[in-house]
């Protein structure tokens, strides 16, 4: 690895600045899970790294009138743990636990997961059946935009340069949402996703679905939703029969590919297995409602 510079500025526009000073030739570090892998097998020309793991505006977990704020550089643990996120998101924390190993979890973020942006990003689907938003810092200040337009492409994000990810958004009205998560890997811990999969749906007083949700990890460029099955289920008794359909209709919004850990068929009957699963588990979630 070759020498370069460090810096821990102590607000979002200090490393901003920074990024722009220095242009490609720096890296942002958050966790550093990813990046300091990276940079030992494919250093490049990088003369500095920028440390935003102490920015305030990067940091903590609360709940204000819009909905649970959590900061880009909280940590996997520390949302395992937190007494918002297990009242409030508790299939973001069960996505939480499916990350690496402990020693991910206690250094990796969930912002360097998204920034990361591969399609198995495990915090995706959870976040993506809450109707989650990111804010964007950038030289001309902030801006909000959901979840699902901030991945573009595989290690592919919206960010624009210089921009910095500063906070994930789960809007007050789905603070609660009946949902579920659900991973499938090669072996029980420190797998990459072959699937991953998430739901959430809301009953109304007839017992019919409202809202529902349904996203899906490694199945596509990029963690994606599936709004022709969740179009299919709206505004229905959740029989199974109807899950059942949902799920098939979710295979045909995937574009799983070969690989050498698994087929594009197997993927196939994954997301058929897992989506019917989630959408079960959130429908008699929202029955003890």
């Amino acid at each position: 690895m070759r020498p370069f510079e460090y810096a821990a500025p102590t607000t979002a526009q200090e490393a901003i600045a920074l990024l722009a000073e220095h242009g490609d030739r720096a890296k942002v570090l958050g966790g550093g899970t990813d990046l300091i892998v990276d940079l030992k097998h494919k250093p490049g020309n990088i003369s500095i790294l920028v440390d935003v793991t102490s920015i305030p505006e990067f940091l903590g977990i609360e709940e204000t009138d819009e909905g649970l704020r959590i900061g880009s550089m909280a940590k996997y643990g520390e949302i395992m743990e937190h007494p918002l996120c297990l009242e409030y998101t508790p299939e973001i924390v069960a996505a939480s636990h499916t990350v690496g190993a402990v020693q991910t979890r206690n250094l990796g973020t969930i912002g360097g997961n998204l920034v990361t942006c591969v399609p198995s990003a495990d915090s995706a689907p959870s976040l993506l059946v809450l109707d989650a938003e990111v804010t964007i810092a950038g030289p001309d200040g902030n801006r909000r935009i959901p979840l699902q337009e901030f991945f573009v492409g595989p290690r592919k994000t919206c960010l624009q340069p210089h921009e910095l990810l500063m906070e994930i958004w789960i809007p007050k009205a789905n603070l609660g949402k009946p949902s579920h998560f659900l991973k499938f890997g090669l072996r029980k811990g420190q797998a990459l996703a072959l699937v991953n999969a998430a739901a959430a749906i809301w009953l109304d007083d007839k017992q019919q679905i409202a809202e529902p949700r349904i996203a899906i990890g490694a199945v596509a460029p990029t963690p994606i939703r599936a709004p022709k099955a969740e179009a299919h289920l709206a505004g229905k008794k959740p029989t199974d029969e109807l899950l059942t359909e949902a799920a098939e209709i979710a295979v045909s919004e995937c574009k799983p590919i070969d690989d050498f850990r698994a087929s594009a068929n197997y993927r196939r009957q994954l997301v058929r297995t897992m989506t019917f699963r989630c959408l079960k588990r959130s429908v008699e979630i929202a029955s003890k409602r």
